[in-house]
């Protein structure tokens, strides 16, 4: 009876065992239990979020223009005062060749954007200013020296060329088409830390005033831009080059959200020339130009603000033989509106020097049409239009 009894109690002991092993691990085995399928909310695959259907991802547009944009480095002699201690034989012999070496070169950092597969490059002036060493790296990692085909210093413009063929050339976009609250995307290498693409919108269209450059119509736009991403591209939402990003606003040397961008029509403008001759050739009139204010408009009766008052006339320029005053106000170029200095400046450095147009005036109570040869814009001349 004791060993049949101990049998039983043996062999309930392992059932109940298995039955707790098999509860545990594999519950679905079990006789009468139920599964329960858990409702999650499932995210989609990476890359084809959508709202209404429709993709918001920029990858396409990124992967079109990221092997356009390139990295440049730089290095440039600087002439520094020699530290005395250089002087002592002693101190020469332990730190000094080290020393002298490593003050006299200076090294800059930036991006381009490569406009032609012949190998063209578009970058801002300030990032290859008095550089004697250039490198280009490509997308690709590949490194190629680069030199200078030609920079205008007035939009903050140059071109680079490097000796390589079939290189992947961005497409231009349409900057005329933009409108605020656009998606636009910065591309470049931002301190350094390699190829980055940063979102934002545009935030304002014609800029101007900002005393960055002589010649200012900016694209303001809140995708982050810092130190390195001089020179890079601002892309819209399919990819197209619609301007080059040049400076930001900030106190601290970081974005804070106010970046700006030289249009694609600028920056094709200049590109063309500086690839043809070197250099940017535009109109000049020889005129010093000032806004109307309200008060300046009561003050000459004119009883709106319309125009743009000649506040001065270079001796011997072509308005000056043209018979221009000052104190005039210029109504139209060359039958195009002149609303402010901005603009008229913009409309005058447009035309080609030789070329004669007609200035319409306002002197006093009359208005008067006189022509005027336009001249060939002096280097450095920013004031006198």
């Amino acid at each position: 009876m004791y060993r049949l009894w101990l049998t039983f109690a043996q062999t309930a002991t392992i059932c109940l065992a298995i039955l707790f092993v098999v509860a545990t691990l594999k519950p679905e085995w079990l006789p009468g239990k139920a599964t329960t399928a858990v409702e999650v909310n499932q995210a989609e695959l990476p890359g084809v979020a959508s709202v209404s259907g429709k993709t918001v991802s920029y990858s396409d547009a990124v992967r079109k223009a990221v092997p356009a944009v390139v990295s440049i480095f730089t290095s440039k002699e600087v002439k520094r005062p020699k530290n005395p201690f250089l002087n002592d034989p002693l101190f020469r012999h332990f730190f000094g060749e080290r020393l002298e070496d490593e003050a006299q070169r200076a090294f800059g950092l930036g991006s381009g954007v490569i406009i032609s597969h012949k190998g063209y490059i578009l970058t801002n002036q300030h990032v290859v200013e008095a550089a004697d060493e250039i490198e280009v790296a490509l997308s690709d990692g590949k490194k190629l020296p680069a030199k200078v085909v030609g920079n205008d210093p007035e939009t903050d413009l140059a071109v680079l060329h490097v000796d390589a063929q079939n290189l992947p050339a961005i497409t231009l976009g349409q900057a005329e088409n933009l409108r605020v609250g656009d998606v636009v995307l910065a591309i470049g290498n931002p301190l350094g830390v390699g190829q980055t693409v940063t979102m934002g919108i545009i935030s304002a269209l014609h800029r101007t005033g900002l005393s960055i450059n002589t010649f200012e119509n900016f694209i303001q736009t809140d995708a982050a831009i810092n130190q390195g991403n001089s020179g890079g591209a601002l892309i819209d939402s399919s990819g197209n080059l619609v301007g080059i990003n040049t400076a930001i606003l900030s106190q601290t040397g970081g974005s804070i959200g106010i970046g700006f961008a030289i249009p694609v029509s600028t920056a094709k403008q200049v590109m063309e020339q500086l690839i043809e001759t070197g250099a940017v050739t535009r109109g000049w009139v020889g005129v010093e130009l000032q806004e109307i204010t309200a008060d300046l408009a009561d003050s000459f009766k004119l009883g709106t603000a319309a125009g743009v008052l000649v506040a001065g006339v270079q001796r011997g320029s072509p308005a000056d033989r043209a018979g221009i005053k000052p104190g005039d106000i210029v109504l139209t170029v060359d039958g195009k509106h002149a609303g402010d200095p901005d603009s008229m400046r913009t409309l005058i450095v447009a035309l080609a020097p030789g070329k004669q147009i007609m200035l319409k005036l306002k002197r006093g109570p009359n208005e008067l049409e006189l022509p005027v040869q336009v001249g060939k814009r002096p280097k450095a001349q920013r004031p006198l239009e």
